[in-house]
């Protein structure tokens, strides 16, 4: 019988290095508040693109208009996406005073009958977790009577922040589907992708080159991922968490469980993706492998510089300022350097203490870590003379009072700048920003203000 997650070993991860050197664990629940975003939230993040499952909201409906389809996770998954379907139980007021056991077993027979996912992942609520219903039985029942996957996802908001939530559900997929079934045939270079989330096709701009170097996607968790494939994943030779620090849970406890080796790499930017290419394949172990490697990464480079040189002469005394969360306060930061642009500042308010390392090694000593954005970057503009914010869609406005240019980098963005093609469609989308004439006039007084 599978236990539910403990959230205290969760917080206290023995796999970050800064935990133990911590007097509060990394990620502790403040009360009162979410951290930029809730528990539920991060479950649904890290699972969402699983399109063959149906995501079942046990809760108000509201819980799900406020979360569904806030990220392009792409798919190739030939069937009907049914991320694209949002299912709720809409628990209300009767349910929370009777209880809502029974409108989930119906919910999950609904589903499965008229939709025929390859697996049910059913989310609690903060309403469902605080009248208690059983969700662990009521999927042990449904996973019986169904013959699939039926997987409980203990992440309500009031435990934690988002970074919290994706550790839960990477807890329900290690307890409930890795491990259950095998491979039709392994490789020596098959990889597990952790962390990579497919958000506008990341994944797919680097995944064509390891498949080129013989190195098998086995699975992802979960960008373009499948149910049928997280399965096998204890068969994989090495997994790969990439930039999302919030899984080293799982890739530890798959270390301790199957023997599974992990690598932490990003593919934002020339220098990260050619780094990554070669972390992957020198962890796998082959002399053979890693030649091919720097072969590879020798011709996409030169490929890569020659289509950049025009841009780079563009960006040449360029300053950024950017405003974005987590692992991208300095994998965003290394491709923007890549491009010729000087990061002035970056925002670390939801970054780990082990992002916050890595931002300062790519800033410099001079490079400003903003531990509050929103009241530093109109200052930092201000002093350094920034030409670009780089952020999400609450800080345009920031963009149209400086009268600077902006792009969006968070979840919401719709281009690709994984791997290096996506560098050239990001230096493009920068470009075009610096030189769009709405910033330098939408903020212009109108002739008749003083």
């Amino acid at each position: 019988m599978a236990q539910k997650p403990k959230i205290r070993e969760l917080l206290d991860e023995t796999a970050c290095a800064h935990s133990q050197t911590r007097k509060a664990a990394c990620n502790a629940p403040v009360p009162g508040a979410t951290t930029g975003g809730c528990a539920f939230e991060g479950a649904q993040i890290s699972l969402f693109p699983y399109a063959d499952a149906a995501h079942l909201v046990h809760g108000p409906a509201t819980c799900l208009g406020a979360s569904w389809e806030t990220r392009l996770t792409r798919t190739s998954w030939p069937g009907r996406d049914l991320t694209q379907m949002g299912f709720t139980t809409a628990i209300g007021t009767n349910d929370v005073v009777f209880g809502g056991e029974t409108k989930l077993r119906q919910a999950i027979d609904y589903l499965v009958k008229h939709y025929a996912p390859q697996a049910v992942f059913v989310y609690s609520t903060c309403v469902t977790a605080m009248i208690g219903d059983d969700l662990d039985l009521i999927c042990r029942q449904a996973e019986a009577a169904h013959g699939l996957p039926v997987v409980p996802v203990h992440a309500p908001g009031f435990v934690g922040s988002k970074n919290l939530g994706s550790r839960l559900a990477g807890e329900a997929v290690l307890m409930h589907l890795i491990g259950t079934l095998e491979p039709e045939n392994t490789t020596p270079f098959d990889i597990n992708l952790i962390g990579e989330y497919n958000v506008t096709g990341d994944m797919w701009q680097y995944s064509p080159l390891l498949e080129e170097l013989g190195i098998r996607i086995l699975s992802t968790l979960s960008g373009d991922g499948r149910v049928a494939r997280i399965r096998t994943a204890h068969r994989a030779r090495l997994n790969v968490l990439v930039c999302a620090k919030s899984l080293v849970s799982l890739t530890r406890k798959l270390e301790e469980r199957y023997g599974t080796p992990s690598i932490s790499v990003s593919f934002y930017g020339r220098r990260d993706t050619s780094a990554g290419l070669l972390a992957i394949a020198e962890a796998l172990g082959d002399a053979g492998l890693v030649d091919r490697t720097r072969q590879l990464i020798g011709r996409e480079e030169a490929r890569l510089e020659q289509r950049l040189a025009p841009y780079r002469q563009f960006f040449r005394g360029r300053k950024a300022v950017l405003n974005t969360g987590g692992n991208k306060s300095w994998s965003i930061a290394s491709a923007l350097q890549d491009l010729g642009i000087e990061v002035v500042a970056t925002s670390v308010r939801k970054a780990t203490e082990a992002d916050r390392e890595k931002a300062r090694q790519y800033l410099g000593e001079k490079g400003v870590l903003m531990t509050n954005p929103g009241q530093e970057q109109a200052r930092i503009i201000d002093e350094t003379g920034a030409d670009l914010l780089l952020a999400g869609g609450r800080s345009l406005y920031t963009a149209i009072k400086k009268r600077i240019a902006f792009a969006d980098v968070n979840q919401e963005k719709k281009q690709s700048y994984g791997g290096y093609a996506g560098l050239l469609n990001l230096a493009e989308d920068l470009k075009n920003a610096l030189e769009n004439p709405v910033f330098e006039n939408v903020a212009r007084r109108a002739p008749w203000e003083k």
